[in-house]
């Protein structure tokens, strides 16, 4: 008997832990453990939990297919998890526990946990990355602390290592009266799941919708993605994050989509996105060498010495998006009511909230995970990293988005600010990214600008300068 643990894999297709223990040719049971109190203190947002809660009756049909249960146990922590699952694998006589390797300090630890104490064989896999941890290295045999010349590393492999997509069989018959008994948690609608939820309807949990959406971004967005991708009002990105980010989607699925039917090289659009997804595993690579970055530590050790002198008022009226600059506020809004930003957007607001108002990165991290449905801890913690100059890039810390100039060059008409900023509908486009100088501005029910960027910019510069000179 082979015990599979879901985690952040919640796929059978091309699914490296699960097809393990389909190799066996023995019976397989499947378990999901829900930890409300760690998923609090990891800031797992409502919307991202019931993208997951809905998912778990999907990959119980998908499982079902393969003859392999869907059990479920709600416990409150990760150490409890751990608990649960010895004492489950002895109930079921379990040969083996076999799971999909996570990277972050508290997944790891738990994990270690487990191997520690169970007296049955243990089988973590890497699978979360095209390339595992460790494999992926510079000359000297250390990890890149640069994307360009890691992703340069990453697509040489790609070049001569193809894509393997692995296809489930299905396991051995379980016997029926083994789970028709009643004395196993299978998974169904009585299960406790008793994190908040909010809904998640606009995106589709079955297997076939979400292969379907991977299929028509490849087929009819991609090609154009280099050139739209950074225009919010368009709809010009393939939103499959909300999948990655829980494993609906393995990133070998999307890699091999954005190639198939195509010759080497690829277009400006395909390689442009595939670079998006090397970004995501540059950064899990990242944390695997880097576990200080999973404990609210800089990746750039002097950028500690940073002082962040925001107020708490100026942070929430960036949370509620009403700080005066119409691109910062509308995608504030889009995040608030919808779950999901525009990568440009994200870059910007956290430009500002950090450059310009000066508040810890750390803030804005830990809202954006309270609030995205493709809440994944390293990309977020590296695309907050990346933004507040204390991340593992090459560019200085005098990287500062102006948020004025950011909406006119990405969203020029203002499409994207009206939709979600309705107090601006009468502005011109002349002056949709700065209202205040409209002679009608007066009228509007919206705010002036919270503070000068030109002024807070110099601010930045020298709480930069400073920590640089102390270090």
């Amino acid at each position: 008997m082979q015990l599979m643990w879901f985690r952040r894999d919640l796929r059978v297709e091309d699914n490296t832990a699960l097809q393990s223990a389909l190799n066996t040719q023995q019976p397989v049971y499947a378990i999901y453990i829900a930890t409300p109190t760690t998923w609090q203190q990891h800031d797992l947002s409502a919307i991202q939990a019931d993208l997951i809660y809905r998912r778990l009756f999907e990959l119980q049909n998908d499982l079902a297919r393969l003859n392999v249960p869907l059990l479920y146990l709600e416990v409150e922590t990760y150490q409890q998890s751990v608990d649960a699952l010895l004492e489950l694998s002895q109930t079921l006589q379990a040969e083996r526990i076999v799971f999909n390797r996570e990277y972050e300090v508290n997944e790891l630890a738990r994990d270690a946990r487990l191997s520690d104490r169970a007296p049955i064989d243990v089988r973590g896999v890497d699978d979360k990355c095209l390339f595992p941890p460790g494999s992926v290295l510079n000359q000297q045999g250390q990890y890149f602390k640069v994307f360009t010349p890691f992703k340069r590393k990453y697509l040489a492999r790609l070049e001569t290592e193809p894509l393997v997509i692995s296809k489930t069989q299905p396991a051995a018959a379980m016997p029926s009266h083994d789970i028709d008994d009643g004395s196993l948690p299978v998974f169904s609608v009585h299960s406790p799941f008793t994190y908040p939820r909010d809904s998640s309807q606009s995106y589709p949990v079955a297997t076939r919708a979400i292969r379907q959406r991977l299929r028509d971004f490849c087929d009819e967005t991609i090609d154009r993605y280099q050139l739209e991708r950074d225009r919010p009002a368009l709809d010009s990105t393939s939103q499959l994050s909300p999948y990655l980010a829980i494993g609906a989607l393995s990133v070998r699925q999307c890699l091999a989509r954005a190639q198939f039917g195509c010759s080497p090289p690829l277009n400006d659009g395909r390689e442009t996105w595939v670079s998006e997804l090397v970004w995501r595993d540059f950064y899990q690579h990242l944390l695997h060498f880097e576990p200080k970055l999973a404990k609210g530590h800089n990746f750039v050790v002097w950028t500690e010495k940073v002082r962040w002198p925001g107020s708490s008022a100026h942070l929430e009226l960036w949370q509620q998006g009403k700080t005066g600059y119409p691109i910062v506020d509308a995608a504030m809004r889009q995040l608030n009511q919808t779950g999901w930003m525009h990568n440009r957007l994200r870059m910007v607001v956290a430009s500002f909230l950090t450059k310009d108002l000066h508040v810890h990165w750390r803030e804005g991290e830990r809202y954006f995970m309270q609030r995205l449905v493709d809440g994944d801890y390293a990309a977020n913690n590296g695309g907050w990293q990346w933004s507040a100059s204390t991340g593992c890039d090459g560019q200085p810390y005098f990287r500062i988005f102006n948020p004025i100039a950011q909406g006119e060059r990405f969203d020029p008409k203002g499409e994207f600010v009206r939709k979600w900023v309705p107090e601006l509908q009468s502005v011109p486009d002349k002056y949709i990214h700065q209202p205040w100088k409209w002679t009608e501005s007066d009228n509007l029910f919206y705010p002036k600008p919270m503070v000068d960027h030109k002024s807070e910019r110099e601010i930045t510069l020298c709480l930069f300068q400073d920590a640089k000179d102390f270090s």
